[in-house]
């Protein structure tokens, strides 16, 4: 058995709590989008699968494991005199702004996966900017030797391309690498790059549609130091 030397983990839904994190984002961006405009509002709600009763977004929701280019061009038909960049930019300095809820106590986990001889990396489809203030906030910056996002130059998820370039940085290959992500986009991107996937129930996608496609279906990240023995 080949052991595993290198964790690379999508951001939201598995170091942060989706719905806890980005359900008040979401509301926020849709009333400042609308500008008061109920029709509006309620047509960018169900474009972004978003519930505003509830506050949760749908499991078929595009801003679940879409890029922000992509969540800003399923929004801008209702949206026909915005700039699409402009409106991009928006989305990013309003997603460095938001409060992120940990999956599990994130700095004392990375401590433990870091001395443990393992090499950590995030490869997410949010922007690399809000991405790394994320894991700042969170005092785990230094834990991550790799961080990308879809606009770092290796594409975005499910292609394979960030968690390649996470194995090239580390030294490793990428059979010795593992995949940790909530989204179907996170798993195929660990096949197409010849990883292990992990899948983790903090995001809104439920256990059987995720459970096909992975190794192994955690109940979040916490999960990972037990799941791991026998495997380093």
């Amino acid at each position: 058995m080949t052991r595993i030397r290198g964790i690379v983990f999508d951001k939201d839904g598995t170091l942060f709590d989706f719905q806890a994190t980005w359900g008040a984002w979401s509301r926020r961006l849709i009333e400042e989008e609308s500008r008061g405009d109920p029709g509006l509002r309620d047509r960018l709600a169900d474009l972004l699968g978003y519930d505003l009763a509830t506050g949760r977004f749908r499991p078929d929701s595009v801003a679940i494991a879409a890029t922000t280019r992509t969540v800003a061009e399923h929004l801008l038909p209702v949206l026909p005199d915005e700039d699409l960049e402009a409106l991009i930019a928006r989305m990013d300095a309003r997603a460095a702004e938001a409060p992120q809820v940990e999956a599990a106590p994130l700095a004392e986990l990375m401590e433990r996966l870091e001395g443990m001889g393992l090499a950590l990396g995030v490869a997410t489809n949010d922007s690399e900017g809000p991405a790394r203030v994320h894991l700042e906030e969170a005092g785990v910056a230094d834990r991550f030797a790799f961080v990308a996002g879809f606009d770092s130059g290796w594409g975005a998820k499910p292609g394979p391309g960030q968690l390649l370039a996470f194995a090239e940085a580390a030294g490793l290959h990428p059979g010795e690498c593992v995949m940790v992500g909530d989204s179907l986009h996170d798993l195929h991107a660990a096949q197409a790059a010849g990883m292990t996937g992990v899948a983790v129930l903090t995001g809104p996608i439920p256990r059987d549609v995720l459970a096909p496609a992975a190794a192994a279906v955690l109940a979040s990240i916490a999960d990972l130091p037990d799941w791991l023995r026998g495997r380093i």
